[in-house]
């Protein structure tokens, strides 16, 4: 018998409001035996006195809500306890769920993951549903919301659909090669083939913007010692995260900061300063602020405007396309309008502030230029890309087959990629990975 579960759907600690909800052919009797009442009516919250079954005594009063099955989050019969947030309150209820035939509290993801196999879902919505939960900024809510509403899902199941007519138009090359057919069946096929290969490879060709505003959009710092990097990085953070010294070199390692900006999840690097190391420590320093140059999205190349109009050769080095360069310490000199390899060199001072609402803004645009797309809904995730992949090169396969039948297996095995990611083929070994990072009662 499918056991029935039950866990928090609110963050463990003390608060107004606490709910405990429970999924599964006894959802109801929780609610009776608890209530000593019968159901409520569905979807409609009613008043409640809750008690343990065991003993009797008083635990809350409360709301309860009842959501019979299929109409509910999981597909299965739901109850909803609201009651007051206290640790003991809450604890209660568990212990008095506990002490019922037949329930158990629900693993991590284990309500997501009911509702999926239950088809109230598809897989990239279960993950968006992770996704929402984890969001911190208001751009990755956005991306999450789109996700979680189906339009990543429905991109790839009309994929799906037109590769599965495709492979019968094959099929029916291969199976009925002597009827009345038309001419050049898998010529049909070519174009159609083709269309979807190109489609495929711009999805893929997204810089991985998807994946990069789930997890942090990468932003260094870069420039001479003591050019204000350090300083810059905590006025920025409006904190002191970073070390900042009259001493050259004091940063020798990467600092990181997680900011919101403008609504896009930041992870802004100090770096050690370039210039010819005096040490393997320094040495090791500055190859490190290089990787992270290599590696980050953006890059903020500081000059100190003091120097002008000597330029510092190192730092001019890592100025390109996705650099904003700033000339720093500007309440001591007014350095002139100016570009430095191409770039409109923005004038700030880390000391007094002036200038760092012009960079926030300046930088803010960068990154929804990159990585905000509302016409098309993101790849979010690396377990996608290998999918899709795996389909593009099944196809381009599929169009230098030398015969049908070897066509066919790969549009096949293309179809197949494409269901995993929604999990319409099945994906029993991806289940596990994909549902236990989600929060219990989730």
């Amino acid at each position: 018998m499918i056991p029935t579960i039950f866990a928090p759907a609110t963050a463990p600690g003390r608060g107004g409001v606490a709910i405990v909800r429970v999924s599964g052919p006894r959802a109801g009797d929780a609610l009776t035996i608890l209530t000593g009442r019968s159901l409520p009516a569905p979807r409609t919250a009613a008043v409640a006195r809750l008690a343990d079954p065991r003993s009797g005594e008083f635990l809350d009063h409360g709301l309860v809500l009842w959501f019979p099955g299929p109409r509910s989050f999981t597909g299965e019969d739901v109850a909803e306890f609201h009651v007051h947030g206290g640790r003991a309150v809450v604890a209660g209820l568990i212990d008095a769920l506990s002490a019922l035939q037949g329930f158990r509290i629900a693993e991590p993801g284990e309500f997501s993951r009911r509702g999926f196999e239950n088809g109230k879902f598809d897989l990239t919505a279960a993950e968006a549903i992770a996704d929402l939960v984890d969001a911190e900024t208001s751009a990755q809510r956005r991306q999450a919301l789109r996700q979680m509403e189906g339009e990543l899902g429905r991109l790839y199941e009309d994929w799906r659909h037109r590769l599965t007519h495709a492979l019968a138009h094959l099929e029916a090359d291969i199976d009925f090669p002597d009827e009345d057919l038309p001419e050049g069946v898998s010529d049909q096929v070519r174009p159609v083939l083709e269309s979807l290969i190109a489609g495929l490879r711009a999805h893929l060709d997204d810089k991985r913007r998807g994946e990069r505003l789930r997890d942090g959009i990468h932003i260094a710092i870069l420039g001479a010692p003591n050019a204000g990097k350090s300083s810059l990085l905590n006025a920025l953070a409006r904190r002191e995260a970073a070390i900042v010294s009259e001493r050259a070199g004091t940063t020798r390692d990467v600092v990181e900061v997680h900011l919101d900006l403008g609504g896009y999840p930041v992870v802004l690097a100090d770096t050690a300063g370039l210039r010819e190391a005096a040490d393997e420590i320094e040495s090791e320093g500055i190859r490190r602020a290089l990787a992270r140059a290599a590696q980050a999205d953006l890059k903020l190349a500081v000059f100190d405007a003091t120097s002008l109009p000597d330029l510092d050769a190192q730092t001019l080095a890592v100025v390109d396309e996705d650099t904003l360069v700033v000339l720093n310490k500007c309440d001591r000199v007014a350095p002139p309008e100016m570009t430095v390899g191409g770039r409109v060199a923005l004038a700030v001072s880390a000391a007094t502030g002036n200038g760092l609402a012009e960079l926030i803004e300046r930088l803010t645009a960068e990154v929804a230029r990159r990585f905000e797309a509302p016409g098309v809904p993101a790849l979010t995730r690396a377990r996608h890309r290998s999918a899709l992949e795996e389909c593009v090169g099944s196809l381009e396969r599929a169009l230098s087959a030398l015969l049908p039948e070897l066509a066919a297996e790969d549009v096949r095995i293309a179809i197949r990629a494409l269901g995993r990611i929604t999990g319409r083929v099945d994906v029993e070994d991806l289940l596990d990975v994909i549902f236990r990072d989600f929060c219990i009662g989730k």
